[in-house]
């Protein structure tokens, strides 16, 4: 039997200058910028969708939200958060692994997961070093905030990237949608 391989997608937001929030993990910037009557994409992006995997500082953000804001399951992908319980209200929403993203990926194809959204600076991060992202939906918000969390950080050789489309948003935001390249 083969095993279709899982594919990782991204959907994210960046300050003008590369940063997904301030140094303290705020995104107050981000959501003071947010436009209901602008639609980003993100449920045409999330509907193929089986799966989130985040890292512990997008799921420790996620926290402080009023309520948990996904259908999907979630697997956060962490160190520290390994061995601890899931809270009792995400049970059945939410799992905790510590292994590397290529060994997540291939244990999610054999669990017939097909297309995952990868959501986290150090774990987008991760999984573009090892070479496992598809595609990424980037939207840049017209703002300078001088320092953060970066979407991107060190690689060990060049990333290439096709332009698929990009779309300016009356408020600002210019999204970009790129396919890594082989």
């Amino acid at each position: 039997m083969k095993i279709t391989m899982t594919t990782a997608h991204i959907f994210i937001a960046t300050s003008l200058d590369g940063f997904i929030a301030r140094p303290d993990g705020d995104i107050d910037w981000l959501l003071q910028r947010d436009d209901s009557t602008e639609d980003h994409g993100y449920s045409a992006f999330i509907s193929d969708k089986d799966l989130i995997v985040m890292g512990r500082g997008t799921y420790e953000k996620v926290l402080t939200f009023d309520t948990w804001p996904y259908d999907l399951p979630v697997l956060v992908i962490s160190e520290q958060l390994a061995d601890t319980p899931v809270p009792e209200a995400l049970m059945g929403k939410l799992r905790f692994s510590n292994r590397a993203p290529k060994d997540v990926m291939e244990e999610l194809a054999e669990q017939g997961v097909r297309r995952v959204y990868v959501d986290g600076g150090q774990l987008v991060q991760s999984f573009l070093r090892e070479g496992l992202i598809t595609d990424m939906l980037i939207t840049i918000v017209p703002v300078l905030i001088g320092s953060g969390r970066p979407l991107f950080g060190s690689l060990p050789q060049d990333i290439d990237l096709q332009l698929v489309s990009s779309h300016s948003f009356p408020s600002g935001l210019v999204q970009s949608s790129y396919r890594l390249t082989p």
